[in-house]
């Protein structure tokens, strides 16, 4: 999944010329996020999310680690520190769950119930922060919620339903809670560390979580649904299948190249003017799904997609500072 900042937009501002650089930075890591998704759901098909989604994060790390340290790269002060792990931490169970929904139902499906995200963070700022939560809030709330709504009745309401499509909904309403607290943090992190800082301890938390968490997960895999089998200890859940290197190396390339390109843009520009780019991950994972995975859009899931939009246009026409540009300490 995409860890870009989808937050309140103002799409109908046209784009000052100081922007179209960030705009640009923020279009091409998108796209390059959409295809990441897509290598990692067929690494997880092969081999299961978990093991997939450790290498990733490991070969992402051993990429990035010697470019960090040949640009002056030094230990980030505690402060900074305290952000990288929260991010790290919300990132590893906000990839895991959204890839085991993926994995479970169509890409671009999954692409679009993640992008309650934005409701949901306006709901946690009340929380973590203190906000007053908004009549209109509520409101798109559950217009976004019946969009989600729409499209698990034509996954359910299908003919032959796909064996454990709530399931994997579930999940990715799971990966958008977790998503909507990253986006409380994302901003304010692309502004103390570089981009290829936050790319590489983005992926060493990942592969820390992940690794640690490997002896837990092999009691509770088989209730999880991580991993194609079950694994007979933790170091063989940590191993991916072979046949899904190509696609796992693949994507940590272009997962690194995008945090760093999508750091580099918030970093110079407000989540405002860069939000209505992260839309366009519905159309490239439309066309990943159907290519690789001979997935088709429904209407039901343009129609879900179409709520949940427009759920998420009317509760943040008057955003919340905080998610607009979230300058407060993280919770």
């Amino acid at each position: 999944m995409n860890a870009t900042a989808p937050d309140p937009v103002h799409a109908a501002r046209p784009v000052r010329p100081a922007l179209l650089w960030p705009v640009l930075a923020a279009v091409v890591g998108i796209a390059l996020f959409s295809v990441m998704d897509a290598l990692m759901k067929r690494a997880s098909l092969i081999g299961g999310v978990w093991p997939a989604l450790f290498a990733r994060s490991v070969a992402g790390a051993v990429v990035l680690a010697p470019v960090w340290r040949l640009r002056g790269g030094t230990w980030p002060a505690p402060a900074v520190l305290r952000l990288h792990v929260l991010r790290g931490v919300l990132a590893s169970g906000m990839a895991s769950t959204f890839f085991y929904g993926v994995v479970i139902i169509p890409l671009a499906e999954g692409i679009a119930i993640s992008f309650i995200a934005p409701l949901i963070a306006l709901g946690l700022a009340a929380v973590i922060l203190g906000e007053q939560v908004r009549r209109a809030a509520v409101v798109a709330a559950l217009i976004s919620l019946a969009g989600v709504g729409v499209i698990a009745w034509g996954q359910l309401g299908e003919a032959a339903p796909r064996p454990h499509a709530a399931l994997g909904i579930a999940s990715i309403l799971l990966s958008a809670v977790l998503y909507a607290w990253n986006l409380i943090v994302q901003r304010q992190q692309a502004q103390v560390a570089s981009p290829v800082e936050v790319a590489l301890s983005q992926n060493v938390m990942i592969a820390l979580v992940l690794g640690l968490g490997a002896p837990l997960a092999v009691a509770g895999q088989g209730l999880l649904g991580f991993g194609t089998a079950l694994a007979p200890d933790a170091l063989a859940l940590l191993r991916p299948a072979p046949g899904a290197w190509p696609d796992i190396l693949g994507a940590a390339v272009l997962s690194s190249t995008s945090l760093m390109l999508l750091s580099w843009a918030y970093a110079r520009a407000e989540a405002q003017w860069l939000v209505p780019v992260e839309y366009t991950a519905f159309v490239w994972s439309a066309l990943m799904g159907w290519l690789w995975f001979a997935e088709a859009v429904t209407g039901w899931t343009l129609a879900g997609l179409a709520l949940i939009l427009g759920g998420v246009w009317f509760g943040t026409r008057t955003p919340s500072p905080a998610v607009a540009d979230p300058q407060a300490p993280p919770g």
